[in-house]
């Protein structure tokens, strides 16, 4: 019996690279640290929000790697000399990807009140129908 896939669907033609978007989706961790927000600033602009209490702009790293934005963070170690009674603060490491459709750029990015701002902006094309010329041979 043979596995019928999104890309191996004959109407379906040079959709193997969302199929490889769906898997690679799946595969991204969903351990819910940092909480994050995403929201519509405008028609075409986007802002991913993270929550990333305790951390300093040198603690985070925001990569564009193969149209997926992978935003880290780690915390140098600084309990030397101190004593927890309660830690409810998270200190730990983490990884958070996000995966952008063609066309969307990241814009910039800020930190405000220990909330990562990232800006999107999705490109919009000039020309959405375009006729094709039957050269004569």
């Amino acid at each position: 019996m043979t596995k019928l896939t999104l890309a191996s669907h004959p109407f379906l033609l040079g959709f193997d690279q969302l199929e490889r978007l769906v898997e690679r989706t799946a595969k991204t961790g969903n351990d819910g640290y940092p909480p994050y927000n995403i929201e519509q600033a405008a028609e075409n602009a986007y802002r991913i929000t993270l929550a990333v209490a305790g951390f300093r702009e040198g603690d985070l790293s925001i990569t564009l790697e193969d149209r997926q934005l992978v935003v880290r963070g780690k915390q140098a170690d600084d309990t030397d000399g101190r004593v927890f009674l309660h830690r409810g603060i998270a200190a730990r490491q983490f990884q958070r990807s996000f995966v952008l459709a063609d066309g969307v750029e990241v814009t910039g990015a800020a930190m405000e009140n220990g909330l990562l701002h990232i800006d999107l902006r999705r490109a919009v094309p000039d020309q959405v129908v375009q006729t094709i010329e039957i050269n004569k041979g």
